[in-house]
């Protein structure tokens, strides 16, 4: 009796250890599907590589490159620069936080770049069977990809051979991913004369997404995870948020110079940046592929274009949501309504023309909330403004503490699939909004956790 019970113990635990499996593969599908064939700009600092972590962090991004990701590497070198120094028995110089790179200093620089280029490049040339890297035979290239300016004088300081970026060669290295390439970026850049210059591993990184116009920049830092005054994580910010932080003088000067990176890397372009602790095994995996991350993202949202919407906006809205009106892919609103809900409302402008708009109705007591009349102007949609949008929304309603959010559609459900919603039933929404729910359009009901 006392074996068939150990046994059926241990086939509940295989089952339940597959059931676990299953649902964890379905769960990063839509981060595959969505990722596959984008660019990220993965940097990290040479912090990494004395802790030991190059090997690993090398498997995390053969993987990445194996689910169809075109991956740019840029490594940092401070801590091998400082040896090298110390070795040639030459004094490290800095003024605000940048090193002073004279002659002596841009040799040791060269030295430990070029080191670093050849332990990174063994790394991804793991290919032993029974490993995450079996058969993988992945080439990396590197080269004089990055064009450079000396600094100058800062401050009545003379950086001398500090550099900073003046053009990344986007036009040679897309080919290079386009063929299965993964690229490697030095801290290092040349002029057109041919003189070397000491980069940052932040410069370089940010450059390289802008010019590449990466889907993501992602920072993988020596520092903890960041919080807030209060000592409590951020996990998501927007770059406007992001620069009241650096204005609030909290954080500490590495982590404030990560944050200024990637808000200089949103506000041009990427469309997300993260930073990410290395400490944590398999950080990047788990800042990519789930939902919370172990990190800090920092996404572009201009206010100025995506707001909370206020009575003058009731013109825009009337005249962006009439024609779904007319062909019954919304519930009719007159102005009177609209103006009484305006502060439901938030909506996307480009040149002071709305061209989209969504609602949050609020249910507290049940904690969720009501998307309705998600519109966006025929004339830019395939843009992103939807998502964007539906973003938005979602920022909102967490910030009310729902946690869930459901749309009642008759035409565009798959939409809401493709975005975390899943197919409920009326019984499912708040009480007081069942009692409203029109049988006769028979709406289909989506909801989405937020937490």
């Amino acid at each position: 009796m006392g074996q068939r019970m150990g046994a059926t113990l241990v086939i509940m635990r295989v089952m339940e250890k597959q059931t676990e499996f299953v649902n964890w593969l379905r769960s990063v599908a839509p981060y595959v599907h969505a990722f596959r064939g984008k660019t990220f700009v993965v940097a990290f600092p040479g912090e990494l590589v004395t802790a030991g972590d190059l090997q690993v962090l090398a498997q995390d991004l053969s993987l990445l490159h194996a689910l169809g990701i075109r991956v740019v590497v840029v490594h940092g070198s401070r801590p091998q620069v400082a040896e090298q120094l110390a070795l040639r028995n030459v004094e490290a110089r800095f003024h605000n936080g940048l090193r002073v790179a004279d002659s002596a200093a841009l040799e040791c620089a060269k030295e430990a770049a070029g080191e670093l280029r050849l332990d990174i490049e063994a790394a991804f040339s793991q290919g032993l069977p029974n490993t995450p890297m079996a058969h993988s035979a992945i080439r990396v290239i590197s080269g004089n990809f990055v064009t450079a300016r000396p600094m100058g004088v800062i401050d009545g300081v003379d950086l001398q051979l500090t550099g900073v970026v003046r053009k990344i060669a986007a036009d040679v290295i897309q080919p290079i991913m386009n063929a299965g390439g993964i690229v490697l970026l030095s801290p290092l850049g040349f002029s057109p004369t041919g003189e070397a210059f000491n980069l940052t591993m932040e410069d370089v990184a940010v450059s390289a997404a802008i010019a590449l116009r990466a889907e993501k920049l992602i920072f993988l830092s020596e520092t903890p995870m960041m919080t807030d005054a209060g000592g409590a994580e951020i996990r998501e910010l927007s770059s406007h948020q992001a620069e009241a932080v650096l204005s609030a003088g909290f954080l500490s000067p590495e982590a404030a110079f990560y944050l200024a990176s990637v808000v200089k890397a949103c506000n041009a372009g990427v469309s997300r940046a993260h930073i990410v602790p290395f400490a944590t095994d398999g950080s990047a995996l788990l800042e990519l592929f789930t939902h919370d991350g172990v990190g800090t993202m920092v996404t572009y949202e201009n206010l100025e274009s995506l707001r909370q919407a206020t009575i003058e906006d009731v013109g825009g809205i009337l005249k962006l949501i009439e024609p779904l009106e007319a062909d019954g892919t919304l519930v009719k609103r007159g102005r009177e309504l609209i103006e009484r809900e305006i502060h439901y409302f938030s909506v996307i402008e480009h040149d002071n023309v709305i061209f989209g708009c969504a609602a949050l109705y609020p249910f507290p007591k049940e904690r969720m909330g009501e998307m309705a009349c998600l519109t966006v102007n025929p004339e830019v949609q395939g843009q992103g403004d939807g998502d964007r949008i539906l973003k938005h929304i979602e920022t909102r309603a967490r910030e009310a503490g729902l946690t869930k959010l459901f749309v009642l559609t008759t035409r565009t459900s798959h939409w809401f699939l493709k975005r975390g919603f899943v197919l409920a039933g009326v019984n499912d929404l708040p009480q007081d909004r069942q009692q409203i729910y029109n049988w006769q359009r028979k709406s289909q009901v989506l909801i989405k956790n937020l937490y």
